[in-house]
């Protein structure tokens, strides 16, 4: 079973306004279904779209399995199912033998930085870069699910 472990923090705005960024890439997201022990979700960007199905969460893990769509199958499936959306920008930084995904929140979710560590085990160690500040990887709040459904804005 195809396996997610990640990690997720806090960006400090004023530090990650300084950090020399490869060109972002915007994604548009919705939820077929959004429960706490399981997602489906649909993800679209101007060159690919993907059908994700994720299962509840044990401590940072939980099962994950993603296929590539056609990308008009992805706007049409996010236009016509989709329960709530959002969008986001996402930067892809190397920094010490790993890659962290940080996404830069629109929309209702304005204001919003979040960056995330995929890690090959649970306890596997990683260094910070300096503007990544609280973790937040046990708070539900800053799921993507949860975020199409209580948008940051409204916290």
């Amino acid at each position: 079973m195809p396996t997610e472990i990640e990690r997720k923090f806090l960006v400090d705005h004023h530090k990650w306004a300084m950090v020399n960024k490869p060109i972002g890439k915007l994604y548009k997201q919705g939820y077929i279904l959004s429960e706490e022990a399981r997602t489906v979700r649909i993800r679209v960007t101007d060159t690919a779209a993907y059908i994700t199905l994720k299962g509840a969460s044990t401590g940072i893990s939980r099962s994950e399995y993603e296929y590539t769509i056609p990308v008009a199958d992805g706007n049409e499936i996010l236009q016509n199912f989709a329960t709530s959306a959002g969008e986001k920008t996402r930067y892809n930084i190397k920094y010490a033998d790993h890659t962290w995904e940080v996404d830069v929140f629109d929309g209702e979710n304005k204001g919003l930085v979040v960056a995330e560590i995929e890690l090959q085990h649970e306890d596997e160690p990683f260094e910070k870069p300096d503007w990544v500040t609280s973790e937040v990887t046990h708070d539900s709040r800053y799921t993507n699910a949860s975020l199409s459904v209580l948008p940051y804005i409204e916290w």
